[in-house]
This record gives structure tokens, sequence and C-alpha cells, in this order.
């Protein structure tokens, strides 16, 4: 495959070895491996999650579900806080799968009865973890409660459980630190359970985030989880601990556009609208936009360089390199990029290439 532009590569048998650890890490914890298909929004990468079994997903829009419940998914979770302005194409994808809605308020399930709903939809009310993004406080009965009880007076709605993000673990750098966020999570969820499974003995409690879900073991009274980025990770993802650098399936191929040895810097076209602008904070203070690796004909080599994306505009991204590395290429030359955010670049992308040169497609953004 000729690579003329910035060009996002996918190592197939990185990625599928992902989705295989995962789906063993479930199996092994007896959970039901719900994976979040935000990260890769493609039809060729669901099915490698069905070559392992896995029959349930979620996704982040109900565009998203409309998107693979056309692609046969029949189980599909909306890990997004409910907006009931969708009724009607949450009508249609209700009248066909199995759909499970994210509530945050009771005001947003009366909306969306108001709005129309005519099908049965499950609902789980999202618990505020830690993450303080979106979700109801773990010690709000108020809110559960109220909640509760606009589920329980409608034919059209079943409560299927609580729902978390710990999406604070994100922001551990030790493998320890994420095994306390997790303990801390399953602390919350476990109490909730002893809370309301007097009231609803099958309710479900669904944790969903990389980090812990790639390292802990202890699922003891959580049904499912829900990671994502895993199936791709990221150097985010290394230095958090959830992975390694072998585990990142997917590089940017960039090419060299200039070179400034005085500088210390190289030119390639790759920049924020291909990589998102997402960054990573070094343990000195500075920032970093991806890591350099060098290509080879079947991928990429190992560990990466010592370059590294110093800055980003729309189409250009500067790499910080030795006065040796900036006399080693030219323009014209590749140079792969792990990238910091691979949801993120996948997105902005919109589509990659296997090592082999097949074009995946992943969603249209309209």
């Amino acid at each position: 495959m000729k690579i003329v532009r910035p060009t996002l590569l996918l190592d197939e048998q990185r990625c599928r070895a992902n989705i295989r650890r995962m789906a063993e890490r479930a199996r092994r914890n007896n959970v039901v491996f719900r994976p979040h298909l935000k990260t890769h929004q493609s039809h060729t990468v669901a099915k490698w999650f069905r070559d392992e079994g896995v029959a349930a997903c979620t996704v982040s829009s109900v565009r998203m579900a409309s998107y693979f419940a056309e692609d046969g998914w029949k189980d599909i979770t909306i890990a997004f806080p409910l907006n009931h302005l969708e009724v009607e194409e949450i009508n249609r994808l209700a009248s066909t799968i199995r759909l499970n809605l994210c509530i945050v308020s009771a005001t947003s399930l009366e909306g969306l009865i108001a709005a129309g709903l005519k099908h049965k939809v499950s609902c789980y009310i999202e618990i505020d973890g830690g993450y303080h993004r979106t979700g109801v406080a773990a010690n709000d009965e108020a809110a559960i409660d109220a909640i509760l009880g606009v589920i329980t007076s409608s034919p059209l709605l079943d409560f299927s459980g609580f729902l978390t993000h710990a999406g604070q673990s994100y922001a551990c750098r030790t493998g320890p630190e994420i095994l306390t966020v997790h303990a801390q999570s399953m602390q919350l969820m476990k109490k909730l359970a002893s809370r309301y499974r007097s009231r609803f003995p099958d309710l479900k409690l669904s944790v969903g985030d990389t980090p812990t879900c790639s390292i802990a073991n202890d699922f003891n009274d959580i049904q499912e989880i829900r990671p994502g980025n895993f199936v791709f990770y990221d150097i985010t993802q290394c230095a958090i601990g959830s992975c390694k650098e072998e585990n990142i399936a997917v590089v940017m191929a960039c090419p060299v556009v200039a070179v400034y040895p005085t500088r210390g810097e190289i030119v390639v076209h790759g920049g924020g609208v291909h990589f998102s602008k997402d960054f990573l904070k070094q343990s000195d203070g500075s920032i970093i936009y991806g890591r350099v690796v060098q290509l080879q004909a079947d991928g990429w080599l190992l560990p990466s360089t010592t370059m590294v994306v110093k800055s980003l505009s729309q189409e250009h991204g500067v790499i910080k390199a030795t006065t040796e590395q900036c006399a080693s290429v030219k323009p014209g030359d590749l140079m792969g990029v792990l990238p910091v955010h691979s949801c993120m670049t996948a997105d902005v992308m919109g589509e990659y290439y296997t090592l082999s040169g097949e074009r995946i497609v992943m969603m249209p953004k309209v």
C-alpha cells in the first residue's frame, strides 16, 4: 500500500489479541463482556468481537446504536445520558432490539414518556463513581428513588440496574492506583446493590473503564464490564499502567514535509485534524501529542524512539528530535506516531487500513 498522506494503520493481530485477552478476563471472572464500540466504530472490528462469542455491546449515541443494530447487534446499551428529543429513533430501535438507556434524572425519563415512547426499553441508572462527569451520587437516595418511581410506574420501562464509569482511573499512573480506584468503585456499587436488591432481585451492576478492566481481577457481585479503549490502547494507557507498548494496535503513518536540524525538529503532515489535540503530560511538566516509532513493511518497531510529537497545529505535527535523528530522515519519508488517545484519533480519521492494505470504514459522520 502506498501512503501519501496521514494514514491510520491497524495491526489486526494485536487488536484481536486485545479482544481475546479481555474476553478471557470476563469469562474468568464470570461477568458479561459488553464492550464499548465507540473506539473503533466499525462493523469489521465488531465482527472480531463476535468471533470471541460477544453478543452484547455498548455505544455512546443513539446514532451509533442504529449503526450497529443495522449489522445485527440485538442487545445494545447507550452509555450516554438519555436525550428524550431523540424519541423517534429510540422508538425505532426499541421495536427491533433490546435497548438499554442510561438515566441520570427522573425528568429525562418523564420527558421521554411525554415525547411519545411507544416500545419497551430497559433503564440503567448511571452512578457517579468519582469521575464527576455525569451520574447520580451513590448516596443520593432521593434522586435514585425518584427515577425508580418513574420506571416502576410505566409499563414501557424496565429497571436493569446501576451503571458506572470510573473515568478517574485515567489520572492514575501505576497499577496499585488503578486497583484503588477499582476497589472504591466496587464498594459504591455493592452498597447500592445491598440497598436495592431486596426490591429488585434481578438488578445488574455494570462497570466499564479500560484501566480497571485491564488489570483488576476482583469483580465479585459485578454482572458486566464495558471497556472500550482497550481494543486499540494508546500511549496514555501505557502511562496509566493498563497496557504495554506492544499492546497498542494503531499507529499513524505521517509523511515528512520538512527537517530543521538546527532546531532539532522534524515536521510531518499530521496535525490536530488527524490526531485530535489530546495530549499527555510528562513527569517534567512538558506535554506530548504522540511517540514516534520506526515503520516497517509489516508494521512498526518497538520500543518507540526517543522522538515525540511536541506540538500540533491543524495540519502540521512538529517532532522533537536530536541532530542525528534529523539527519536520518528527509522529506518524503514516513514516520509512525503512536497516538495519545486512540478513540479520538480514530474518530477524526474516520477510517484505517490493516497492515495488509485492507481499508476499514467507520460509522459515517452524517
